[in-house]
């Protein structure tokens, strides 16, 4: 599996966009991705690519979310 580098214009766009890749993990495993995270942490789910890149994009997502809480905070 070959990787692509996406620059987003916003931290809302990449939100998005990783929000869509979650939601296809979720379909395929049957398991919402914070319980994933969770099993993955505990070492209870195999260190496979599919599941690191699921782990990844989890942190990205969170990562996203604090930022953009932060900023709205700031903003109101």
């Amino acid at each position: 599996m070959r990787k692509q580098r996406v620059t987003y214009t916003s931290p809302l766009d990449a939100l998005v966009a990783v929000s869509k890749r979650l939601s296809l993990y979720e379909s395929q495993r049957g398991m919402d991705s914070e319980a994933f995270f969770d099993r993955y942490q505990k070492g209870l789910i195999d260190d496979d690519a599919d599941s690191l890149d699921w782990a990844n994009a989890y942190q990205h997502y969170v990562a996203l979310h604090q930022q953009l809480e932060s900023q709205l905070r700031v903003a109101a």
